[in-house]
């Protein structure tokens, strides 16, 4: 690992605002809406229990404003002082969080690093000094749902998984983009108090049932296509954002968001040295809603598993994205799996629409080996006519006086 890599010493914020293990669901809610925060760390005393998440809330949301913090707990991952800038990007892509604590060496809580402050340092890292800065459509996804200004806020409480990825663009009936609506907009419809601080079926319902164009902020924050990672990532911090939507025509047609960018961080920051493994490629799925299924996933891996198998043959892979994205239509099954693998070669794509998310999975897999295979073998064609452009080269006259002097040793004048 380059030692000009920042660490989380670095990188994260000091002194962040915290939740005792005792305080109330309504209290949390309230410090997420104020400051914009996903997750807070939860401390008992000094010592870090745990984080309380907008997700973990949104799932169990019919519980009561007064239910303790500590009784929805997820535990993040270790964070340490020293860990550094690609490790802490896919400790949180792993995580599927926005931010991860900072703990010391006695578990107390020194301070909180997020994929904004990852995000802010990017133009500054090692990774981009040398080479073409990728553009936007090169590292970005399709967005992973588009809702209409008049659907209802409580269809968003059962898409949190996505709505934790990236925003979701918000569109006009003509299908413009009109505005965006994130985690925490959400915040503002679950925030709202409601008699005597209770919370039941009713009271929830009546709060959730509000159009997504009440809470939507707009304008949402647009790049155009040709647009580099790097002045994305600008974009990003300057309107402080989690994505941005590359638009035509004024529709949205892919979002990049921070995990994208983190994604490119691990897939760059990788060392293609020695033999390929499969083992040493990083694999990211996204959008997949029967993600909760352990047997779904361990099918899919195997699948993903057998085919970087191949691609390994040819290429070095450091990451391969998976995204799903189901159709809204009630008519059919159908989803398109988009695909993206990072190579030492390049990145390579590859795209599936059907209704056998297997085969579809499979099918991608196959055509990235494919790929992987011919520019492989175009670069051993390349390096076959490099070597036969040398030896002919070293067997010509390079003396134009050669044959002059071959003439006058042999007394053959010409005449």
């Amino acid at each position: 690992m380059p030692a000009a890599w920042p660490t989380a010493n670095d990188l994260m914020s000091k002194r962040p605002a915290t939740l005792p293990h005792d305080a109330p669901v309504s209290r949390a809610l309230g410090l997420m809406r104020s400051r914009g925060y996903h997750e807070v760390p939860v401390l008992r005393k000094s010592h870090l229990i745990g984080m309380i998440t907008v997700e973990s809330i949104a799932r169990r949301v019919r519980r009561a404003l007064e239910t303790k913090v500590e009784h929805l707990l997820i535990l993040p991952p270790l964070v340490t002082p020293a860990t550094t800038y690609p490790e802490i990007a896919e400790m949180l892509l792993a995580a599927g969080l926005r931010a991860a604590p900072v703990v010391g060496r006695r578990g107390e809580l020194l301070g909180i690093v997020s994929r904004s402050d990852l995000v802010r340092e990017l133009g500054r890292v090692p990774l981009f000094d040398k080479g073409r800065l990728p553009a936007v459509e090169e590292v970005s996804r399709p967005p992973s749902l588009t809702v209409r200004e008049n659907d209802l806020c409580r269809n968003l409480v059962d898409q949190i998984r996505l709505l934790e990825e990236h925003p979701f663009p918000v569109v006009d009936r003509k299908g413009r983009l009109v505005g965006a609506v994130g985690v925490k907009d959400l915040t503002e419809v679950l925030w709202r108090p409601t008699v005597g601080g209770k919370r039941d079926a009713r009271a929830v319902s009546t709060a959730l049932n509000v159009e997504v164009g009440s809470i939507m902020h707009r304008p949402a924050v647009t790049v155009p296509n040709g647009t580099d990672a790097i002045a994305a990532a600008r974009r990003m911090t300057e309107e402080n954002v989690s994505s941005v939507f590359v638009v035509e025509d004024g529709r949205p047609t892919r979002v990049l968001s921070e995990s994208d960018l983190l994604g490119l961080i691990v897939a760059r920051s990788r060392p293609a040295q020695g033999r390929p493994r499969v083992e040493d490629v990083y694999v990211e799925i996204t959008g997949l809603r029967g993600a909760g299924d352990p047997a779904l996933i361990a099918e899919i891996d195997q699948l993903v598993a057998r085919g970087l198998a191949r691609i390994t043959r040819y290429s070095h892979p450091s990451l391969l994205s998976l995204h799903f994205a189901p159709h809204a239509t009630h008519r059919t099954n159908d989803l398109t799996v988009e695909a993206r693998l990072h190579t030492d070669d390049g990145i390579f794509y590859a795209t599936h629409t059907g209704w056998n998310l297997m085969a579809g999975v499979s099918g991608l897999l196959e055509d990235l080996a494919g790929q992987t295979h011919r520019v492989h073998e175009a670069a051993r064609q390349r390096a076959r006519r490099r070597g036969r452009s040398d030896v002919e080269e070293e067997s010509s006259i390079d003396d134009p006086d050669l044959e002059q002097k071959i003439r006058a040793a042999t007394g053959d004048d010409g005449a």
